[in-house]
């Protein structure tokens, strides 16, 4: 069946961008206001956006009347397209291993991220470290290999967590106790366990950065020093020190948020985006200060016994403070109505409903370096677009068509048929099997 539904999703592989124009839409572009108007796009890139625009000779006409147009979504918290395990648990500093080498650009959940609307996301390294893998940005290019769903330029980044994850996965409940017998133990085991992780890690990256540095200034002078010997390990967190390479962090409790931040600015590095980030509005003039995102849940709570205190609220709060807000789905169910999560800002907490939907376009592009290029509907950007029938933020909205960098990489008429097309090539490849079987003699009821 999985042979099957390839088959069906090959069909569906994008064709090269050309020159394209949207007309008659309602462009939500975040940051310049909304219009009803058309979008032309030449050489994947936005080139002209307004009400009236002139259509370029031989242009592939997109007639979106009565439709919405709005940025490609921004994942900027996921785990999807990871094949063989997204935790490497067994210390609690993984700097050294690269989620970008263990991406698999055949995973169906790319496929049905794009059918939510989703252009880009982050994707991350698990929480079973105090300092996980390093991560990547990726888009969504259905049909291209790994390399080819990178993120071009985007900084890479690396996987902080604190809490129960951290804590608990190298001792797991049973294995802990006079009497116990662990199966597998790891320090750290507490939260305070967790803060000396981080903090011997980064004196030993300073230490690191020390001898290159001085490596450096001597090849500079002319000298023909021996280069220190490379530690991928340090070499991640070295780039942490020069700026080089974001800091994404799993936190949910406002006294470890507070506590990564004292780390950051002890070691004169910046906390990029705080992940969930569950007890934010406690502290949020704190993170603001620090100069943190936060990427949280709409309204996940009380699932654990640290997301206790969580609240829907949450996001509201913090971007009433000026923080950089962002909804991230951790789950790729969730990324595919991320959406309607944005809607939820505005029930709960009363945003805008430009200040929503930028939690999910404009907002995880900065937090992510990447605004430059997408998050917005401007010219001059990616042109990453989707195409909804209603409000992007109803939940009766559907995406008809998604763009990145000008392709139409989802279709949702095409989907339809192939879908229909693969249910009947599944049902005439049933009654095939069913044909070749032998018929079965009727079972003999015994003597007696």
């Amino acid at each position: 069946m999985r042979k099957l539904l390839f088959i069906a999703l090959a069909a569906l592989a994008p064709v090269a961008a050309e020159t394209i124009v949207i007309e008659n839409a309602t462009i939500m572009t975040v940051t310049k206001g909304t219009l009803k108007g058309s979008v032309v796009i030449r050489d994947g890139k936005i080139a002209e956006v307004g009400e009236k625009v002139m259509v370029p000779q031989g242009a592939t006409i997109i007639d979106a009347g009565g439709q919405y147009l709005i940025p490609g979504i921004i994942d900027c918290h996921s785990h999807i397209a990871v094949d063989g395990g997204v935790n490497e648990g067994s210390v609690s500093v993984s700097s050294m291993v690269d989620i970008k080498d263990v991406i698999d650009p055949e995973d169906v959940s790319i496929y049905r991220a794009l059918a939510g609307g989703v252009t880009t996301a982050n994707i991350l390294h698990g929480s079973a470290n105090a300092i996980g893998g390093k991560t990547v940005v990726l888009k969504m290019r259905w049909g291209k290999d790994a390399q080819g769903m990178i993120f071009e330029g985007a900084l890479p980044g690396i996987k902080f967590a604190l809490g129960e994850n951290p804590k608990r996965a190298g001792n797991p409940p049973g294995g802990r106790g006079a009497n116990a017998t662990p199966v597998f133990a790891r320090y750290p085991a507490t939260r305070m366990g967790v803060e000396d992780v981080i903090r011997e890690a980064f004196n030993q990256a300073k230490a690191y950065k020390a001898e290159w540095d001085a490596y450096d200034a001597s090849a500079a002078r002319g000298e023909h020093a021996i280069p220190p010997r490379k530690d991928l390990k340090l070499e991640a967190l070295k780039e942490v020190l020069e700026g080089k390479r974001y800091v994404h962090a799993h936190c949910y409790r406002s006294d470890e948020i507070l506590m990564l931040l004292r780390v950051a600015d002890d070691y004169g590095f910046k906390i990029r985006t705080l992940q969930h980030v569950l007890e934010g509005y406690k502290v949020a003039p704190e993170i603001l200060a620090h100069g943190a995102g936060a990427s949280t849940f709409s309204d996940w709570w009380a699932y654990k016994i640290e997301a206790i205190d969580a609240i829907p609220y949450n996001a509201a709060l913090m971007q009433k403070k000026g923080i950089v807000v962002s909804l991230n789905s951790d789950d790729a169910e969730l990324m595919r109505h991320l959406n309607t999560e944005a809607a939820k800002a505005m029930k709960y907490g009363g945003v805008s409903e430009n200040d929503a939907l930028a939690m999910v376009t404009i907002n995880p592009a900065k937090q992510l370096g990447i605004d430059q290029r997408v998050g917005s509907i401007e010219v001059g950007k990616d042109a990453d677009l989707v195409i909804y029938d209603k409000h992007p933020l109803s939940d009766y909205a559907k995406v008809q068509k998604v763009l990145i960098d000008g392709t139409v990489y989802f279709d949702r008429d095409k989907a339809v048929s192939a879908a229909k097309a693969a249910a009947a090539e599944k049902q005439k490849l049933l009654d095939k099997i069913k044909q070749s079987q032998p018929r079965q003699q009727p079972a003999r009821r015994p003597n007696g």
